[in-house]
This record gives structure tokens, sequence and C-alpha cells, in this order.
């Protein structure tokens, strides 16, 4: 049960981006990109208040216009710069946004279902005290190498079929769970026991290039 659990989910959105510039409100299968994870989480009934971060006059106007059930916490000068590490901002955000659990997951995740979000709240709950907080993950079989041509999780010798290799999983950075007590102590949203949280890789898309912006375009488009 989640009733007695008060979760507030955390989405951070700067105004400008690098690699793929105003993505945040770019549109992404006929609306602003942000506004997918919005409603995503709006959702998810588990999450009792939806909080967006954010330094972007753009965002903000757009949150107020649409999603005033959203509380915006403008992003303070001195947390905007793109070297600022995401956990800082956690710590100032879940200062003014009091919750039992945070979830936190990026705008850039449009093609994240709520189903699944939900199910990640209850893997959590479900299996606490033994683990105290949670990260999604992407299974991968694949043959990885490191940068000295050394293998990492096969051996060349043996020519496995991939769908036999042993498992890696990589941090897909769509979903974290966490206490406000956990991000103090460790400055990070990972506990010392954290709940690995495979799902489908469908969903896992992070848009951090123009070739992931498209393909995520495309695909939501088809829905």
């Amino acid at each position: 049960m989640t009733s007695s659990v008060k979760i507030v989910a955390l989405v951070p959105m700067r105004h400008t981006s690098e690699r793929v510039p105003g993505k945040n409100f770019r549109p992404l299968a006929g609306k602003p990109l942000y506004q997918h994870i919005l409603n995503t989480l709006l959702a998810c009934p588990e999450i009792n208040q939806v909080v967006v971060d954010t330094d972007s006059p753009i965002i903000m106007e757009g949150l107020q216009a649409s999603y005033p059930q959203v509380k915006v916490i403008e992003r303070p000068e001195h947390l905007r710069a793109g070297t600022i590490p995401m956990n800082e901002v956690l710590l100032h955000d879940t200062s003014l946004a009091p919750a039992d659990l945070y979830l936190q997951t990026h705008s850039t995740n449009p093609l994240l279902r709520a189903s699944t979000v939900s199910k990640a709240i209850q893997a959590l709950l479900d299996n606490r005290p033994a683990y105290d907080s949670l990260f999604s993950v992407t299974r991968r079989q694949i043959r990885l190498w490191d940068e000295l041509t050394r293998p990492i999780n096969h051996n060349p010798a043996i020519l496995l079929r991939t769908q036999d290799l042993p498992p890696v999983f990589e941090e897909n950075s769509c979903l974290y769970l966490f206490t406000r007590q956990t991000l103090e102590q460790r400055r990070n949203r990972l506990g010392e026991r954290p709940y690995m949280f495979e799902m489908d890789a469908g969903e896992a898309w992070d848009i951090d290039d123009e070739l992931a912006f498209s393909i995520c375009d495309f695909l939501l488009s088809r829905k």
C-alpha cells in the first residue's frame, strides 16, 4: 500500500541544451517534449505531487497555462550551470517539497509508461527495508570490451550466442527512488542497498542527441 507514503516526483528541466538545442520544449510527436513525462507521472496514482525544477521561462509559462497542478521550483542562479551535479539540484528541491520518498526522472524519457513507474514504486515499497533506494536498468547481452581491447563480459575463445552471454545492466537514467536522508548522507540518489529495477528497452530511450530525438518522435508518432 502507498496511501501512507507521500511520494513526490521531481523532474529537472534546464532551458539550454548543448547537443539538442531547446530540446525540453521542442515539439515531439505533436507537443513539447516535457509534456510527455508530465502526462505519464500525473497518470500514476501512487504519486502525490509532481514538481518541475527549471530555469526556463518558456517551460514555466507552459506549466502555468496547462499544468496548474504541477509545482514549479525556479532553479536558483548558483545551480544553473551545466557542470552542477544533479544531486545538488535535488538537495535544493527536496528541501522545498517534503516527502517520504522521491521519484526522479527526466523530460528526456518520453516513452516511459505510467504502469512502469507504478511497478517501480511498488517494487521498492514491497522490498523495504532490505533495499533503501531504486534505480532503473536495461538488460544488455552484447559483447563488451574496454579501451585496452580486453573483453568485459565474454571469453573471445568461446563464441557463445549473444542471448547466452551473462547479462550486464545499463543504468538508463529513467527512474530513481530515494529518500532525502539518503541524499543528504551520501550526496547520491543511490543508498547503500539499491534495488536494480529492470525495464523494457523500448521505454528506456533517453534523448541526448538528434538521432535519439528523431527515433522517439517516430516511435511516439506511430502510437
